[in-house]
């Protein structure tokens, strides 16, 4: 049987191989299910109250999740960058309005699941379920590590953890998303990185 991979793939392909062995015939039909899409720059995957029919593996670019809180300010939940994956997995599997906001901070290229391809191949290949399971258990992970930095750390920490596990994003985002994330003024951002910089 003739199996054929573009390099628009080569990217997810390894990233699920990395939780679970697949052949590839198994790699071709998640190829096909997968829906290609470009973003400009400043367009909103999702809004608040509209529910969310996406999973998507981020082949290139760059994606901000964040909510709007009670006082009307923007709180960035995460940054996501190449070979990362996004979406609201809550609203996406409930089929519930989402709290969240998707939007993209440059030109992107994403390969999408929408929730009919995505129950046509954990249903026909049961073996991806074990990719999304563990997906979805790195997330949490992520979240609980955030919050417990959020609590115990110092600006100065925060920061520098931030860019201990992000290092290309401060280069790609602007100063007051990060500010936003790390849950701190843009100012006092400032003040920590000028002080870091004199070390």
């Amino acid at each position: 049987m003739f199996v054929y991979f573009t390099a628009m793939f080569d990217g997810i392909n390894k990233n699920v191989s990395r939780s679970a062995v697949f052949s590839a015939r198994e790699l071709e039909r998640m190829n096909e299910l997968l829906q290609v899409k470009h973003y400009p720059k400043k367009t909103f995957l999702l809004q608040e109250g509209e529910i969310c029919n996406f999973e998507a593996y981020i082949n290139k670019g760059c994606v901000r999740t964040f909510y709007i809180d009670e006082n009307g300010f923007e709180v960035t939940l995460m940054f996501s960058i190449e070979d990362w994956w996004i979406g609201d997995i809550a609203s996406f599997y409930e089929q519930q309005p989402s709290n969240l906001f998707i939007e993209t901070l440059e030109e992107c290229e994403l390969l999408l699941f929408n929730p009919v391809t995505k129950e046509m191949l954990l249903a026909g290949i049961p073996r991806f379920e074990r990719v999304f399971r563990l997906m979805v258990q790195r997330r949490l992970a992520v979240t609980q590590n955030r919050l417990i930095n959020s609590i115990s750390k110092s600006a100065q920490e925060k920061y520098l953890d931030f860019i201990k596990r992000y290092p290309t994003i401060p280069q790609r985002v602007p100063q007051h998303y990060i500010a936003s994330f790390l849950g701190i003024s843009p100012e006092f951002l400032s003040k920590v990185r000028a002080k870091l910089s004199k070390k």
